[in-house]
């Protein structure tokens, strides 16, 4: 049974419905809490290792919704130190002044919360120019490649990434079904509804690696298990080591021809 930290916030805890009303942990929020634990488990080292490299943490979480994730770093890590800065980053208006409402409200002073597109926050004076860490957890569709892109123009050292509901791929190999039946054989592999869906998701995450792993990251695929009762589950942490995996870049384009998908190479191009 996951048993509260010392110093961890009741208040922050009951905002997000972790804890009861009445700050009690039932059988549903200590299975709640035990899930945060678990994704904090992971990112905790990465923050430790920045911090102690440079004496300073910037870390932006992508498509942050209500800021989960934010506060709970922030609460458990960066709120006993001096150092370290946390941005959210959603383009709902409501979110976001939410979250500044709740910072304020318990006090997290570093935190910054920026309604802002993908786009407009790789340029943006808000946020500083390195982001050290850049996350984004059940970002939909192609909003984890447009985190992915934010990261590599930040130059991220570390990249956490739990994909969701990857669609435009699984879209490209319907449209392109009967088309790929005659090329290959391995449209078998996406011949029905629920394969190409599935398939589809897969290969997203695969394109996602290979796109990394050519920018020079070192790549921990593995499961996020209990975080939400779900199937999408895949978490992708990744480490900037300089070094570029030689063949990465040649390998995505050639799956993308092989499974006559060549229409999304614009898509992965950066």
């Amino acid at each position: 049974m996951p048993e509260l930290r010392p110093g961890q916030s009741i208040e922050l805890l009951k905002e997000l419905h972790i804890l009861t009303r009445d700050g009690k942990l039932n059988q549903d929020s200590r299975r709640k809490l035990k899930q945060v634990y678990h994704l904090y488990n992971f990112i905790e080292p990465l923050l430790e290792e920045v911090l102690a490299a440079q004496g300073g943490l910037t870390l932006a979480d992508h498509g942050a919704g209500k800021s989960y994730l934010g506060f709970i770093l922030y609460d458990l890590f960066l709120k006993a130190r001096e150092a370290g800065h946390v941005y959210g980053i959603e383009t709902r208006d409501e979110l976001v002044a939410k979250s500044r409402e709740l910072a304020a409200q318990l006090g997290f002073e570093r935190m910054s919360f920026l309604n802002l597109s993908v786009e407009d926050s790789i340029d943006s004076p808000e946020l500083p120019e390195r982001i050290d860490v850049v996350t984004a957890l059940h970002a939909c569709n192609t909003a984890t490649d447009d985190a992915i892109r934010f990261a590599l123009e930040k130059r991220a050292r570390f990249i956490v990434l739990v994909p969701c509901c990857q669609a435009e791929v699984a879209a490209a190999l319907r449209r392109h079904k009967n088309e790929s039946f005659g090329k290959t054989p391995l449209s078998e592999i996406w011949r029905h509804p629920i394969h190409t869906r599935e398939f589809g998701s897969q290969l997203t995450n695969v394109l996602r690696c290979l796109l990394l792993e050519s920018h020079g990251y070192q790549l921990t695929v593995t499961e996020l298990v209990g975080w939400e009762h779900s199937m999408k589950n895949e978490l992708i942490i990744a480490r900037s080591t300089g070094q570029a995996r030689g063949n990465a870049r040649e390998r995505l384009t050639q799956i993308l021809a092989e499974l006559n998908l060549e229409e999304m190479a614009p898509r992965f191009a950066y």
